[in-house]
Formats: C-alpha cells, structure tokens, sequence
C-alpha cells in the first residue's frame, strides 16, 4: 500500500477515489454479465454449425472411395478464393461478422465427368461455408474470452485491491485527524490553564 498523507486535503482525494471506483464498478460487474452471456450465445451458435459440417462430412464420406478411384479430385470440384466478414461490435468489442465465402463450382465436362460430380460440388460449398462460419464464431468468442479476461481483472482490482484500499485510507486519516483535533483541544485547555495562573497570583 503505497504511503499516504494524513491531511483533509488527502481524506478528501481518497473519498472521491472510493465514490468514483464505486460508481465504476457495477458498470464493469454488468459488463462482465454481458460478455459472459455472448460467449454462450456463441458457443451456442458454433456447437449448431459443427453440428451441421459434422452432418455434410458423413454425406461426403459416400463419395470417399469414388475421389480414391475416379480422375476427379475434391480439389478441382470447387473454386475457393477467401472468406467474407464485415465489422461487428459485441458489448464494445470489435469482431468479424461472417457474411459468406468467396467461392464457386468449378465447371466440369458433362461427358467426361461422373454424375455423382454435381452433388459433390453442392456438398464441398455448403461445407466450406460451414467450415468458414466456424472459424469466424471462434475468433469472435476468442476475441470476446480476451475482452472477458481483461474486464474480470479489472473488476478483481477494484473489488479486492482499490476500493478496500480507499476505505482503509480513509479510516486511517481520520482516526489521525481525530487524534490530531482532540491533541489540539487538549493542548489549548492546557495552554489556557497555563495562562490563567499567573492572573490567580496577582489576585
């Protein structure tokens, strides 16, 4: 605890402190509410999509053996070029919004390709959707958990360190302003019976 000074001036410093950490705090407790709830939300959210790629890859599982035999690799079934995000705001944090995927069937020879091809292609681009959506939730809860973590902290600091802080400072300058006061009351009656005497004196 860093040293502090026993005068009204620094009792008046350390009350405005303890208000203002007071008034600060339930902002950051509702914060914290906040941040925790959208963390399940999309948890939430990310278990649905794992759910439905989990879902695609038992289907694609069916063609497995046909990529193993056949000319035709998943690879060329399907054009991927990148992911689409926008900007998004969670409780004052800034994260990726998931808007789609740059990405398009690539054409194939009708005559020269399987007819199992067309479905494969529809599987692979709801899969790569799927795929993209996922890892855009988990940066966003990522990204959400470091927002968590930093405000958890700061609640801890003024709920266990600066507001205990503030009180116990408080409590310790007016004991010594009390104890001052009453020191100055005390040597003022003396001072006062000192200067009474020799007028007993003369009388």
């Amino acid at each position: 605890m860093a040293k502090i000074k026993h005068t009204k001036t620094e009792l008046k410093a350390q009350t405005d402190a303890l208000k203002r950490f007071q008034r600060f705090l339930p902002m950051l407790q509702l914060k914290k509410q906040q941040l925790q709830a959208e963390i399940a939300g999309i948890s939430a959210k990310l278990a649905d999509v794992q759910e439905r790629e989990t879902t695609l890859r038992k289907q694609l599982d069916a063609w497995v053996a046909l990529y193993a035999d056949d000319a035709v690799k998943p690879s060329e079934l399907v054009s991927f070029e990148g992911i689409r995000v926008a900007s998004g705001n969670i409780a004052g944090v800034a994260i990726p919004v998931y808007e789609g995927i740059a990405a398009h069937p690539v054409p194939l020879d009708p005559y020269r390709t399987p007819a199992w091809t067309d479905d494969a292609q529809e599987t692979l681009m709801a899969l790569m959707k799927l795929r993209a959506e996922g890892d855009v939730l988990r940066r966003q809860r990522e990204l959400v958990q470091e927002e968590l973590h930093t405000t958890g902290q700061r609640v801890n600091l003024f709920e266990k360190v600066k507001i205990p802080e503030c009180k116990e400072n408080i409590r310790v300058i007016r004991i010594f302003i009390g104890d001052e006061q009453t020191a100055a009351v005390v040597r003022g009656k003396i001072a006062k019976g000192r200067a009474s005497k020799p007028e007993e004196r003369a009388e």
